[in-house]
């Protein structure tokens, strides 16, 4: 009993460092959205940090147009970003996790 203790503690250590090592992965993960006009170009990490956004001229002369082009385009970025997040530490989580009954909600 002890030893089963000890095991799932070891592979419960083991899986929260496989997870860190996920988070900081995730900060060279990029992300690219751009409009369906070409307009706007915005790449995002995958732990959600802007890295460039580049604009097209013609949107320079609208400020209305340009932000909600920002704002249409981060939200996509950044949407993306978090679904990839997301899934990819809960795969790793969900790798880790000891088979312990009523608890098999999280796989």
């Amino acid at each position: 009993m002890l030893g089963d203790m000890m095991g799932m503690m070891g592979k419960l250590k083991e899986t929260q460092q496989k997870v860190e090592e996920t988070k900081k992965r995730m900060s060279t993960v990029l992300i690219d959205e751009k409009s369906s006009d070409g307009l706007i170009d915005i790449t995002v990490t995958a732990d959600r940090q802007i890295k460039s956004i580049n604009i097209a001229d013609e949107l320079l002369e609208d400020k209305e147009q340009l932000e909600d082009y920002l704002i249409l385009n981060l939200n996509k970025a950044l949407n993306r970003a978090s679904e990839i997040y997301d899934k990819e530490l809960a795969a790793v989580a969900s790798e880790g996790m000891p088979n312990i009954p009523g608890l098999d909600m999280f796989k």
